[in-house]
């Protein structure tokens, strides 16, 4: 456990971690926060070549851990293996805690990590993929980023329009999937389809008012190779100029009163949708 304390937010090193909070400064050090045990704990798995990391020896590091001397105590798992994969963690008050995290009830342990992302020539073989396409919502764009991960897709595209995927609130709502598979950041939409159809994939754009049923596409046998999905904008959707570069907007069917799905719903189901047609092939 570390023996020195920070107890002052007035710390130049805390200042500086604090700084990561704002976009312009993740970007000028290319690293971010990771907030909770839960983020931490894939953070130092994925950096150290645990679990189904995608980054193989060149792994992203976790450049330190902040601690409380009680969320130490409470997540020894945490700092063994912090300390096994040799990354400084330093013990910091409950006042110093409160100033880094960027939650209500901060649970006590932060890790300051490198960016995740890769450049999009270096995205292999594509089975499935999601692209965020004017997503602007982080908390909508981080549960898209855990859905495609737990649906086992490839890739996820954050296009040069979309939300920071190293926002706080991105990042906790991903709940560790950040660190599970390739993600690419800052590309437009049209450099992702033209990735996405090289690779030989379909690439359908989500729009409730699309002319073709999700389960007519499915049925019809659509689904089954490699697939992308396009989605788009929490209010108002795709443009009509990104839904030409697909192969066609997709609705998803509403069989009861509601007016529409949220974007993380619709993503859900089309996502898991094609990975179900996907493992029946």
């Amino acid at each position: 456990m570390a023996s020195h304390e920070f107890t002052s937010v007035r710390s130049p090193r805390i200042k500086g971690v604090r700084r990561l909070a704002k976009r312009t400064f993740r970007q000028r050090e290319r690293r971010f926060l990771a907030e909770g045990p839960q983020a931490v704990r894939e953070a130092l798995a994925a950096a150290g070549g645990a679990g189904r990391s995608p980054y193989g020896g060149t792994a992203p590091g976790v450049v330190e851990v902040y601690a409380t001397t009680e969320a130490m105590q409470r997540h020894l798992d945490l700092m063994d293996a912090a300390h096994t994969a040799g990354v400084p963690v330093h013990r910091v008050s409950l006042d110093v805690m409160t100033e880094l995290a960027q939650t209500v009830t901060p649970q006590g342990v932060i890790a300051v990590c490198e960016f995740v992302d890769v450049p999009l020539d270096k995205v292999g073989d594509v089975r499935l993929a999601a692209v965020l396409s004017h997503v602007r919502d982080p908390g909508n764009a981080g549960t898209v980023l855990r859905t495609a991960d737990a649906a086992g897709a490839d890739v996820v595209i954050f296009t040069d329009a979309s939300v920071d995927p190293y926002n706080g609130k991105c990042v906790r709502a991903s709940a560790g999937s950040l660190f599970h598979l390739p993600i690419v950041v800052g590309v437009p939409v049209a450099r992702a389809v033209d990735l996405l159809r090289e690779r030989g994939a379909r690439v359908w754009a989500a729009d409730g008012g699309g002319p073709r049923d999700l389960h007519e596409v499915a049925d019809g046998g659509d689904l089954d190779g490699p697939v992308g999905w396009v989605f788009g904008n929490e209010a108002w959707g795709l443009p009509e100029e990104t839904v030409r570069l697909t192969d066609g907007a997709v609705s998803v069917p509403i069989y009861g009163g509601a007016e529409s799905l949220n974007l993380a719903t619709a993503a859900a189901v089309c996502l898991y949708t094609t990975a179900r047609q996907q493992r029946r092939t």
